[in-house]
């Protein structure tokens, strides 16, 4: 597998499931205006190419996780002894902050190529196999309720 390095949020939340990088990535205007309320930004501030990229969505570009990564050096939280840290605890969406406590082990244990692997096929609907994004609640081709995160 062909790992986007882009896409390797530091904090654990893989970028490749993320609902803002995959709205972006798919031009789904439908999908960025549902998201706009759900993050109280602007239609134009819906665009993202991965927290490692050149073009990061606004509240990641200012993420302390983020910065405190790259001021130690580390490619993520899960190198670092201090995991889960004050940064994590605060963390402000309870989705995300569940997420990171369970990947960033996850990623310690299997390596970034696997993880990668584990965390594209969990976020798939259990019913019909349609992919989802972190956070769904509901599958949108099936209409199932879903609670993959």
């Amino acid at each position: 597998m062909q790992v986007e390095k882009e896409l390797l949020a530091p904090c654990g939340l893989y970028c490749g499931v993320c609902a803002i990088y995959i709205a972006d990535r798919d031009d789904n205007l439908k999908f960025k205006e549902r998201l706009t309320g759900v993050y109280g930004v602007e239609l134009d501030d819906l665009h993202c190419k991965g927290c490692l990229s050149d073009e990061v969505f606004k509240y990641c570009k200012v993420c302390p996780i983020r910065e405190c990564t790259q001021e130690k050096g580390y490619e993520g939280c899960h190198q670092c002894d201090d995991f889960p840290c004050k940064f994590i605890d605060d963390f402000p969406l309870p989705v995300g902050k569940k997420v990171i406590l369970r990947a960033v082990p996850e990623w310690r244990e299997l390596g970034t190529e696997r993880w990668v692997e584990k965390e594209t096929e969990k976020y798939h609907c259990p019913e019909c196999g349609y992919p989802l994004f972190r956070g769904a609640k509901r599958c949108r081709n099936c209409k199932a309720e879903v609670d993959v995160d």
